[in-house]
């Protein structure tokens, strides 16, 4: 079955072009070198992510994508699965409505991975914590305000686009709003809520809020968010906080110089073994259209007691068309 949805993947890739579509694929590679002083460290080569995929547009109202995200799940060996990850179609209802159906790009953190701008290197704080889904089964709408204001809003199985809808049959939903305050400067605000299951005295709706600021400058970009989870796992009073701040600078001829530093934290340490900092710090060369590398360190260090920081210095490499 496994080999028979990669092939469907593939085979995407061999539509004919001259049709009102356009193939894409993107995929993440990496060298990496841990930097724990041991005499004989973990390093590797690795293919992270590759995603591969056909869009079509019916007319100026309808459209619709296909992607599947192929990754190696294999502890000890390469062995690379294709999930369906985006399955939808979109209707621009007019210059303001847009509707997604089928298996969409979730709202939760897209504002924050666009600001951090280095998804190929390092997902975005609560991709990577797993608070939310990068896609999911369900229907997303987008629709503009005015030319500084513009809502969104979203309701899915809330299993992610790796799992089936759960047997309680409920809904994850969400509402965002976002502020373009100029060209440069945008805020964004957004409330997801994964409602409990059953009703006892530990059980408890979990509301995910984020607050989010990005800022483009000439030749830089700054971002900012926060991030709080009331009944992580719908269970009371568990609580947990992630604050992310990233920045870019760009030194001219496609070189930049980039950093980005989390916080996680969780109250009454109930998710201590998960709480920690983590730092990146690196430099990176779009080497042509499509193709970027970037040599980085990144640096984890967990809350706990005495905990000594993980050091790994990446090569990584991004090639899309």
């Amino acid at each position: 079955m496994k080999k028979t949805i990669l092939s469907i993947a593939l085979s995407l890739l061999g539509f004919d072009v001259m049709a009102q579509g356009q193939p894409h694929a993107k995929i993440f590679s990496n060298f990496n070198y841990e930097l724990s002083g041991e005499e004989n460290p973990f390093k590797a080569f690795e293919v992270n992510r590759a995603y591969l995929g056909y869009g079509y547009t019916y007319n100026e109202n309808f459209s619709t994508k296909v992607t599947f995200d192929v990754g190696n799940v294999g502890a000890e060996k390469n062995e690379y699965v294709a999930f369906l990850k985006i399955a939808q179609v979109t209707w621009k209802a007019n210059s303001k409505l847009k509707i997604n159906f089928g298996q969409v790009g979730t709202k939760n953190f897209k504002f924050m991975e666009k600001a951090w701008g280095h998804r190929y290197i390092y997902k975005s704080l609560q991709d990577k914590n797993k608070w939310a889904s990068s896609a999911d089964a369900g229907v997303t709408a987008d629709y503009k305000i005015n030319s500084l204001l513009s809502l969104d809003a979203q309701v899915l199985n809330g299993e992610g686009y790796k799992k089936n809808q759960g047997e309680n049959g409920l809904f994850r939903g969400g509402v965002g709003l976002t502020f373009n305050a100029t060209d440069e400067l945008a805020v964004r605000l957004h409330r997801d809520v994964s409602p409990r299951s059953s009703y006892t005295e530990i059980d408890a709706h979990q509301n995910t809020t984020s607050a989010a600021i990005a800022y483009s400058g000439e030749g830089f970009n700054v971002g900012f968010e926060y991030n709080m989870q009331e009944g992580a796992n719908n269970v009371t009073d568990q609580v947990r906080k992630g604050t992310s701040v990233y920045g870019a600078y760009d030194l001219g001829d496609g070189l930049s110089i980039f950093g980005r530093y989390d916080e996680l934290t969780s109250e009454n340490d109930w998710n201590l073994d998960k709480d920690g900092t983590f730092m990146i710090a690196g430099v990176e060369k779009v080497m042509t259209k499509g193709v970027k590398a970037s040599l980085n360190y990144q640096s984890w260090t967990e809350a706990t007691d005495g905990a000594e920081s993980e050091n790994t210095l990446y090569l990584s490499l991004e090639y899309k068309f």
